[in-house]
């Protein structure tokens, strides 16, 4: 087996912990590399074995951080390679264990003591025919003036769904739904299911709620403010400005995000972590 690491840059302790498991597995006789960022912030580990993270072409990526962390690994890499999170993190919603469990975790891998779960993506397209990353979490459609509203029409399979005045509108997945989703007013998702979850910001009108709708819909989004410029958000890793005439579709990507488990816990290993910390 191949593994590469990846640890937040900007914690001492998350770079020590990724030098131990570096130092874990080579002893052991397994081939690793190390991302660039994380060699740039500590330089003991061998030159030779560090790349760039769009680079990794490894059987698993171990990833010492939180959230962020995360979902930088996922925007750059371009496999879709398994993922054991160790938390590093404020949240932690997409890690799998602490930090003192980092060696026993890494046993029961090397044992083949773990399952692998995916979770479904979001590809947004613009009209415009630039690209942008898929969503672990959310696509995000906000105003690009702090204190003003966007006007957006949303539709569903080509039916008018929504019009909306409001702060913006975010389309997430049932793993993004702890997240940006959440704290706007979207519900819990199990992460089991496969549907889009679409939670107007600050809409206006009370009538504008959450919606639920299958992950196998198409959704169109039109900017009706014609002057008005609003900002696409991926993952809140990556930003772009958006002329008013650029319009966007939704769907399900083909690529889906695969983490390592020990266990099939749903309940209450998320809804109560949601607890502990808010």
């Amino acid at each position: 087996m191949k593994f590469g690491i990846v640890a937040r840059r900007d914690r001492t302790d998350a770079l020590k912990l990724a030098y131990r498991v570096y130092d874990f597995l080579k002893i052991n006789g397994y081939d690793v590399v190390v991302d660039d960022e994380t060699y740039s912030h500590l330089q003991e580990f061998d030159e030779g074995d560090v790349i760039p993270l769009e680079e990794f072409d490894v059987d698993f990526i171990i990833v010492i951080g939180g959230d962020g962390t995360i979902l930088r690994v996922e925007h750059r890499t371009k496999k879709d390679i398994p993922i054991l999170g160790i938390n590093m993190g404020t949240l932690g919603f997409l890690t799998e264990v602490e930090p003192h469990e980092t060696f026993f975790a890494l046993s029961k891998l090397l044992n083949g003591e773990y399952h692998i779960d995916e979770r479904m993506k979001l590809r947004a397209r613009l009209k415009s025919g630039e690209e942008v990353p898929d969503a672990l979490n959310e696509v995000a459609i906000l105003t690009g003036i702090p204190g003003k509203i966007i006007h957006v029409r949303y539709y569903i399979d080509g039916g008018l769904a929504d019009d909306v005045r409001a702060d913006g509108v975010l389309f997430s997945t049932p793993t993004g739904s702890t997240g940006y989703a959440m704290s706007a007013g979207g519900p819990f998702v199990d992460p089991r299911l496969d549907v889009v979850v679409i939670v107007p910001v600050a809409p206006i009108a009370l009538s504008s709620r959450p919606m639920i709708v299958p992950s196998k819909s198409r959704i169109d989004i039109k900017n009706v403010s014609a002057t008005r410029e609003i900002i696409l958000s991926i993952d809140g890793q990556f930003y772009r400005y958006l002329d008013p005439e650029n319009e966007i579709t939704i769907r399900e990507s083909p690529r889906k995000t695969k983490f390592v488990r020990f266990t099939d816990e749903i309940y209450p290993k998320y809804t109560m972590k949601i607890k502990k910390k808010f």
